[in-house]
């Protein structure tokens, strides 16, 4: 009888513990079933580009597909531009953001980023068959094209004063090189690799500065949401490097 007693009072305490355990905050194991909505850029190759079959590739998109198969988690992309994707994420409207979105210490005040997947930097552009703008010096009393929310924006805005240059912003890569083309604006700034990228691909552009060193890409969430997501970021990112993977994925947009 006392034996009988004893497994009873054992298994009350069992289910206690377990209705406990069930009720007691959140879990950081991911949803099976959760589809993740991750918003992104719509023109920033080589990280996110529409190409001549009309798929939606490039680094970011590749690198995502490949960490989300090594974690098994389900996303869907959002393709809304920089500044809509960065509302959409604090608005709750998207779970996360990947876009060449450089980690800085004003978004981490926003943001709860991953670890860097790759180191940039800002570099100055002028049209092809410009031969007068070679440094920033020749800025002066020009405008410059910019891309709103970018790293280069704000590099370009941070210097602007000192070598006399204004700003003419744009929401995306393509408008922004045509006026500097076009002659409208005498040059811009942009992410080195983005840039390098689009004169590869025939924009007539030329580079005619050193890169200025910048910051890191990361993926980003709202602060204090969705840490799962940002933990498997992490650990997958941490297991294509190590098997080869994230490098193939790099050699396959920018060129040595």
């Amino acid at each position: 009888m006392k034996k009988t007693k004893l497994i009873l009072a054992l298994l009350i305490t069992l289910a206690l513990l377990f209705s406990a355990t069930a009720c007691s905050g959140k879990s950081d194991a991911p949803n099976p079933d959760k589809v993740y909505k991750i918003a992104t850029d719509t023109t920033f190759a080589p990280f996110e580009f529409e190409d001549a079959s009309g798929n939606f590739v490039g680094i970011d998109m590749d690198l995502l597909a490949a960490i989300a198969e090594d974690q098994g988690f389900k996303y869907e992309i959002s393709i809304l531009g920089f500044d809509a994707s960065l509302q959409a994420v604090q608005s709750k409207q998207a779970d996360g953001m990947i876009a060449g979105m450089s980690i800085t210490d004003k978004r981490k005040e926003v943001f709860d980023f991953s670890d860097p997947y790759f180191d940039s930097g800002v570099i100055m552009g002028v049209a092809k068959d410009n031969e007068t703008i070679k440094s920033y010096e020749d800025l002066k009393g020009l405008k410059v094209a910019v891309k709103t929310g970018t790293e280069g924006a704000t590099f370009a805005s941070s210097i602007a004063e000192q070598y006399g240059f204004s700003l003419v912003y744009f929401d995306d890569s393509a408008n922004l090189y045509q006026d500097v083309i076009l002659g409208n604006t005498a040059a811009c700034f942009e992410d080195y690799p983005v840039l390098g990228y689009a004169i590869a691909k025939g924009q007539a552009l030329k580079t005619v500065t050193e890169m200025e060193r910048g910051s890191s890409y990361g993926f980003a969430v709202l602060k204090g949401s969705n840490p799962e997501l940002i933990k498997m970021f992490n650990e997958g990112l941490k297991n294509l490097k190590s098997n080869g993977k994230y490098q193939e994925i790099l050699d396959k947009y920018i060129q040595k």
